[in-house]
């Protein structure tokens, strides 16, 4: 699989079976609805492209996000949905048996899952729990977290939804759940499995759940949605309608670069081109940039898209760093149309 950005002379939404798509800075954003989301996403179904919506997210039900996304004009059944809680349950089959009693620290959204998964959902340590399965949710405090500790410490295995440490509110970021489970952790010395994103373990659970065989990871964060596509071998498309910015892409550290970098989710609808390097030039339709002593160097063209000077500033960067060169950060630019 290539390091750099790639091209498709097809649309996206042609050239994969599948898409994962992230849920809050990609589809929506809180309550409100992305610009083109939803005719995007639309375009990609009519196109043949399945959808299956991946979240980190693991206090809500399936239901309720189908439900969120369908009132946005994204129709969406509950099996479309995997969420973090679905795949810490399923998560818990490699490590305990079936049928285990289980401690669930967490919201309505990883009870459900736990048990649709068959393993009987406990809520004290002096239960005996086989395992102790961890998620979000604000109603949170000191005595489920003790509890967590107690059965962990008692020689339980401790599984994670995530481990994202912030969380996007409408007032800021807040504690997410790799804050929660850090508490556990400080108290235990012990490390937990994650089924959440940046692990590829909830894209590998989706594509058996579409029954397709590749996919194409959609998402806005580049250390969570797109590093879990490098770790599972899938390619990622970035859009900038979320966390990271195209600035981002250009500095991203090998393990979260994208494949594909698009405005919005209209990319699932467009063809991408490839960028190609001629010397110590790399072009990208009519942008062309390189690196010149730690600088990246733009070359003047009134007619170059700003996202093709990216995608080209992306692999003349990245080769550059690759290749064992430091770049002057301040040579990247903030872009003003992305």
């Amino acid at each position: 699989m290539s390091d750099l950005i790639i091209g498709s002379s097809l649309p996206l939404a042609e050239a994969y079976p599948l898409a994962l798509v992230d849920l809050d800075g990609v589809a929506y954003k809180g309550h409100e609805p992305i610009d083109y989301a939803a005719e995007g996403l639309a375009g990609a179904r009519s196109r043949g492209m399945k959808l299956v919506f991946v979240t980190n997210n693991a206090s809500r039900e399936p239901e309720d996000v189908a439900g969120q996304l369908s009132s946005l004009d994204i129709p969406t059944t509950p099996e479309e949905v995997m969420t973090a809680a679905q795949a810490c349950a399923r998560l818990l089959h490699a490590h305990v048996a079936p049928g285990a009693k289980v401690l669930v620290v967490g919201g309505a959204g990883l009870i459900t899952a736990v048990k649709a998964e068959g393993f009987e959902v406990v809520f004290s340590a002096d239960d005996k729990p086989a395992a102790v399965a961890q998620g979000f949710h604000p109603s949170l405090g000191w005595e489920q977290l003790a509890e967590g500790a107690y059965a962990v410490s008692a020689g339980a295995i401790h599984v994670a939804s995530n481990l994202d440490l912030s969380l996007p509110t409408a007032r800021g970021y807040a504690p997410g759940n790799g804050a929660l489970v850090g508490a556990v952790s400080a108290a235990t010395g012990v490390v937990p499995f994650s089924a959440g994103k940046p692990s590829p373990a909830m894209y590998e659970m989706a594509i058996e759940k579409a029954g397709a065989s590749s996919a194409l990871v959609v998402g806005d964060r580049l250390d969570t949605d797109l590093a879990g596509a490098r770790a599972g071998g899938y390619h990622g498309l970035h859009v900038l309608t979320g966390v990271n910015s195209a600035r981002d892409d250009i500095l991203a550290r090998p393990e979260d670069r994208p494949h594909f970098i698009a405005r919005d989710l209209r990319g699932l609808l467009e063809s991408h081109p490839a960028p190609k390097q001629d010397g110590d030039w790399f072009t990208c339709a009519n942008a062309a940039v390189r690196v010149v002593d730690g600088n990246l160097v733009v070359a003047p063209n009134d007619h170059a898209d700003e996202l093709d000077i990216v995608r080209a500033a992306c692999n003349a960067v990245w080769s550059h760093v690759d290749a064992g060169g430091k770049i002057n950060t301040d040579s990247i630019p903030h872009f003003t149309t992305l």
